[in-house]
C-alpha cells in the first residue's frame, strides 16, 4: 500500500483520537495538521519497514490501540469504541438485547462451551436448558458453527440476533450422553438490575424482598443503572410497601454505576426535596438536579428508615444515589468507603455512526458540594468516595469477601426451570451443601440498625395513640 493511501485510510481515526472537527473541504489548522501528520507518518513507517507485513485487521487494531492508549492517558474512563464495542456498550446501557437468555462459560475439561446458567423467564429457560449443559453446535441463519475451541464472544455473535428469528443449539444435558437439538425463538432479553433477598423457590423469575418478616424490613439489591433500573426499583419497593415494609435496605455494593439520568431518577424516588447532584464542565458551567415531591416512595420519611449499603466497588451512579440520600438525611450509609468516581462521560458518535468516542466532559458534586473523585495520586487520608456514617463502617476480610461473592453467585444463577429434564445420571455427584447458612456482616449491621429504628418508631406510635385516646 502506498504511503498516500495509508495516510488517507488512517487520517480519519487519527482525527478521532485528537477530538478534532476539521472539515475535509478546508485546510486544517497548522498545529492540528502537524499532530495528525505525525501519527500518519509513524503508521506509514510501520507499513513500509516493520519486520512483517500487517493484515488490514492488524492495521485497524493498531490504530484503535493508538487511540485508546492516548485517551487512557487523559483518564481511565475515556475510550474509543469500534463498531462491535459500540454495540456491546449500547446493549449494556439499554439493559436489553435480542437473544435466547443464556450465560456462557468455558471449562478446562471440555473444548466446547458450557451453559453457566439460563436467565429466568427467557427462551432458553423455558425450553429446559440448564446449567452445565454442553453446547456443541450453533445453527443459525446461513450456516452452523461448532463451539469447539472457540471463544465465548465468537459463539455469542451467532446466538444473538433480532427478536422473532430462530437459532438451534445442539446440546448435551449435564450427566447425559445423547445430543439434542433445541430450536429457540430469539426474544428481547432484559437484564434485570433489581434483585431481592432470595428467589421464589417455585418460580425463580420472582424475588422475595422481605429480609426480616417479623420486623417488616425489606431488601432490594440494584446491580446497575441501565434504562430500566428506576422502573424496576419502583415496582420492587411498591411491592415491599404492599407487604407492609417499615424499613428498607438498598444494596449498592459492587454496583459499578451506569447512566446519570438513572442515578437522578432513583434518588428522586426517595426524596421529596433537596439537591440530588450537580455537575461542572470545563468552562465553569454546569447542571443541577433537584428532587421533586410527586410520586416519592417509602413515606413518611420519619417513620420509614432507609439504609444504603456500599463497598469499595460501588462507583459513579451508585455514589450519586448514596451521597444524595446521605446528604439529605434520608438514609444511613453502611459498609465501606466507595470507589470514588466523580466524573461524567458522554458518548460522541463518529460521522459514519459505526464508531464512537466516550469522553469525560464533567465532574459531579454531592449535595454538600463535594467532588468525591479519587485521583491517581489520592491518598487514603484524602477526601474521596462516599463514607459510611461514624460507627457504621464494616470492612470485610478477604475470606469474608470470597464468601460474599459465592453467596451472590448462588442468588444470581439458577440451575434451570423447576421440573425441566436433565441427564439424570445415576453416578452424577450431588451438589455440595453449604456448611452453614451465609451470614453477611454488612447486612447484619443494617438489620440491627433498622430493627432498632423500627421499634423506636413503633414505641413512639403507641405513646401517641395512648395520649390521643
Amino acid at each position: 500500500m502506498s504511503r498516500w493511501n495509508l495516510a488517507w485510510l488512517l487520517a480519519v481515526p487519527a482525527l478521532v483520537a485528537l477530538g478534532l472537527a476539521a472539515s475535509f473541504s478546508a485546510p486544517p489548522p497548522d498545529k492540528d495538521y502537524q499532530l495528525v501528520r505525525t501519527i500518519v507518518d509513524v503508521l506509514a513507517e510501520v507499513d513500509r519497514n516493520y519486520v512483517r507485513e500487517l493484515t488490514d485487521d492488524e492495521k485497524k487494531k493498531l490504530v484503535e490501540e493508538m487511540i485508546n492508549g492516548g485517551l487512557e492517558r487523559l483518564d481511565p474512563h475515556s475510550q474509543y469504541f469500534n463498531e462491535e464495542e459500540l454495540t456491546a456498550f449500547e446493549t449494556q446501557s439499554e439493559g436489553q438485547f435480542g437473544g435466547v437468555g443464556i450465560l456462557l462459560t468455558k471449562d478446562a475439561k471440555t473444548p466446547y462451551l458450557k451453559v453457566e446458567a439460563p436467565m429466568p423467564g427467557t427462551p432458553a429457560y423455558e425450553a429446559g436448558i440448564q446449567a452445565n449443559d454442553l453446547i456443541l453446535k450453533v445453527k443459525f441463519e446461513g450456516g452452523e458453527k461448532s463451539t469447539e475451541n472457540l471463544r465465548i464472544d465468537e459463539v455469542r455473535k451467532f446466538i444473538i440476533g433480532p427478536a422473532g428469528t430462530q437459532v438451534t443449539l445442539t446440546i448435551v444435558h449435564d450427566g447425559a450422553t445423547k445430543e439434542e437439538d433445541v430450536t429457540l425463538t430469539r426474544a428481547i432479553i432484559v437484564q434485570h438490575p433489581v434483585q431481592g433477598i432470595a428467589r421464589d423457590a417455585a418460580d425463580p423469575t420472582k424475588w422475595d424482598f422481605m429480609a426480616d418478616k417479623e420486623n417488616k424490613i425489606a431488601y432490594v439489591r440494584l446491580t446497575g443503572f441501565s434504562e430500566q433500573s428506576d422502573k424496576e426499583l419502583r415496582a420492587a419497593v411498591e411491592q415491599a410497601e404492599k407487604d407492609g415494609a417499615r424499613g428498607l435496605i438498598l444494596d449498592l455494593r459492587d454496583n459499578p454505576g451506569g447512566l446519570l439520568n438513572q442515578a437522578v431518577a432513583i434518588s428522586d424516588l426517595f426524596l421529596k426535596e433537596g439537591t440530588i447532584v450537580s455537575t461542572r464542565d470545563r468552562n465553569g458551567g454546569g447542571r443541577k438536579w433537584v428532587a421533586k415531591p410527586e410520586n416519592t416512595l417509602f413515606e413518611p420519611a420519619d417513620k420509614k428508615p432507609i439504609v444504603v449499603l456500599v463497598n469499595r466497588n460501588s462507583a459513579s451512579a451508585s455514589e450519586i444515589v448514596a451521597s444524595a440520600l446521605q446528604d439529605n438525611k434520608r438514609a444511613v450509609v453502611i459498609g465501606e468507603r466507595s470507589y470514588g468516581k466523580g466524573s461524567v462521560q458522554k458518548v460522541f458518535n463518529m460521522p459514519n455512526r459505526k464508531a464512537a468516542v466516550k469522553l469525560t466532559t464533567e465532574t459531579w458534586l454531592t449535595p454538600a458540594g463535594k467532588n468525591i473523585h479519587r485521583w491517581p495520586d489520592s491518598k487514603e487520608t484524602d477526601e474521596w468516595g462516599v463514607k459510611p456514617e461514624q460507627g457504621f463502617e464494616v470492612k470485610l476480610t478477604d475470606d469474608q469477601r470470597r464468601e460474599y461473592f459465592t453467596h451472590l453467585l448462588s442468588l444470581d444463577r439458577v440451575r434451570g426451570k423447576p421440573g425441566a429434564k436433565d441427564g439424570n445420571s445415576k453416578d452424577k455427584p450431588e451438589q455440595p451443601k453449604a456448611a452453614k447458612p451465609y451470614k453477611d456482616p454488612v447486612m447484619e449491621k443494617a438489620l440491627d440498625y433498622l430493627r432498632g429504628k423500627v421499634k423506636e418508631v413503633g414505641a413512639v406510635g403507641v405513646v401517641e395513640r395512648s395520649v390521643a385516646a
